[in-house]
């Protein structure tokens, strides 16, 4: 059943999403997310890479001409200067310009592509500091190129002269629109074999993972002892590996006790049943030599017995479930102990020896610290010959209880299932009428829900003035616990 739970879990999954941006991405694989992911941002990491770069070309390209310019238009200002400017100008590069032109608006020199050409601004810098602008239709107004040009003015023994030195803006801007078509080819491009490389990565990375969930997925209730294959890896998919194999080893161990527990449950439930309807059978077979009483009491034994097993397992039932309960009440487990062992010496010839009981407040669930004691008591009264030993004392950080009979012990061999459920053990401890099994594992279960344990010391001590088993109970002396 634990079994197909889980593979019920590992097929179906998470509840599906509702639908919108969450639904239809979860529905996505897991190789498809990381791709898409990858890509997104690569991506946009990309466009900006590119923008950055475009922009710092631009600015770069830009930078480098502004200096050429404006030095050229400084050293013509200075040939201006002291007379020694020729007519025909150099150009500072290819597609640039040269003019110096004076006051009136006449024309002392130009570069070749300027030559009969009138002014190509009329604009005169306010100050001695060159100032740049942007130009269209130079030469002439047909043109449709921009140049920025430099423009400074100069003092001449002829009176003032403004010179222009100016660069086209087209090769930059060609230069810099083949860096963008380049990038919008590239960056698709680069972005597909990314996508492509991704996903080919990411299938193959979790290509051991699908695995797993196969070889999971098609091991069935019947079939608990099949395992997952562990990559030779020491990576994430290996330890998943094995964190699989530990809890199919845990689903398998579970599945065997619960089949073995039902198993018993069933046995220690047909033997009394058996004999009730055998005891009925004869009665309605002979009714007249039939004691009704007798039968009657008889009857009431085995009802007592079956009811208590039932009892018994609807607390194991409980507990596996974890049901919690509250474990902050104040109890005395002096008076706990006492009143168990006034109950049951009202029905039982063996004498109980309470005078090592002291008091030991704790905090914990009074009604099963109550059936804790109760259990331990009454299997120590039934495997003893005449008499009990209650030991109760409190410590500074726990409560020590032992329960001491003077029956035949528990064999050494037998020492580490006498709290497994349904333990059997042979000799003369072997289980009695009236037990049913599940006595101490009830103890166990519930000293450990407490923060305690329980434990037994199977042979006579040398010394001891009680020759059979001990059983020692450990619990917090007042700490405060809380619910499982």
């Amino acid at each position: 059943m634990a079994a197909d739970k889980a593979r019920s879990e590992v097929e179906v999954g998470v509840d599906e999403p509702p639908p919108g941006l969450g639904g239809w991405w979860s529905r996505m694989s897991v190789r498809t997310r990381i791709t898409v992911l990858a890509s997104v941002i690569v991506g946009l990491t990309l466009i900006a890479a590119a923008a950055g770069l475009l922009l710092t070309l631009q600015h770069s390209l830009v930078s480098n001409r502004d200096d050429l310019s404006r030095a050229r238009a400084v050293d013509l200002a200075n040939q201006a200067a002291d007379g020694s400017l020729p007519k025909l100008l150099t150009e500072v590069g290819e597609d640039s310009l040269a003019q110096v032109v004076d006051s009136e608006g006449r024309v002392l020199a130009a570069s070749s592509g300027l030559v009969g050409q009138g002014p190509i601004s009329s604009f005169v810098p306010e100050d001695s500091g060159p100032e740049v602008r942007t130009l269209r239709g130079v030469p002439d107004d047909s043109e449709t190129e921009d140049f920025r040009v430099w423009v400074l003015r100069a003092s001449t023994t002829d009176g003032e002269v403004t010179v222009f030195v100016g660069t086209s803006l087209e090769s930059l801007s060609e230069a810099v629109s083949t860096l963008r078509r380049s990038l919008l080819v590239g960056i698709p491009i680069l972005l597909l074999v990314l996508a492509v490389a991704t996903r080919v990565m990411v299938g193959r990375a979790l290509r051991p993972v699908e695995d797993i969930r196969a070889e999971v997925a098609a091991i069935s209730g019947s079939a608990l002892d099949r395992r997952v294959s562990v990559p030779p890896s020491a990576d994430e998919v290996a330890r998943l590996a094995v964190t699989m194999n530990d809890m199919l080893d845990r689903l398998e161990a579970a599945s065997s006790r619960q089949k073995e527990f039902i198993g018993d449950a069933s046995h220690e439930l047909q033997s009394p049943l058996t004999a009730f309807r055998a005891q009925l059978e004869v009665a309605l077979a002979h009714p007249q030599g039939v004691d009704w009483t007798t039968l009657a009491g008889d009857l009431l034994v085995d009802s007592d017995r079956m009811e208590r097993l039932v009892h018994d397992l609807l607390f194991l039932a409980k507990e596996d479930a974890g049901q919690p309960i509250r474990l902050d009440e104040p109890v005395d487990l002096e008076m706990v102990v006492l009143e168990e062992v006034s109950r049951l010496a009202a029905r039982t010839p063996v004498v109980f020896d309470t005078s090592l009981v002291s008091p030991a407040p704790t905090q914990g669930n009074r009604q099963e610290l109550s059936r804790l004691m109760r259990n331990v008591l009454e299997n120590a009264a039934r495997h003893a010959r005449s008499r009990v030993k209650i030991e109760l004392e409190a410590r500074s950080a726990e409560i020590m209880i032992a329960v001491t009979d003077d029956g035949h012990g528990i064999p050494p061999d037998h020492e580490a299932r006498i709290f497994e459920r349904f333990a059997r053990i042979e000799g003369a401890r072997a289980r009695s009428d009236g037990g049913t099994g599940l006595g101490l594992a009830i103890a166990r279960a519930i000293a450990a829900r407490h923060g305690g344990a329980i434990s037994v010391d199977a042979s006579p001590r040398a010394g001891a003035d009680l020759a059979g088993a001990r059983f020692v109970i450990r619990l917090p002396a007042t700490e405060v616990m809380s619910g499982r």
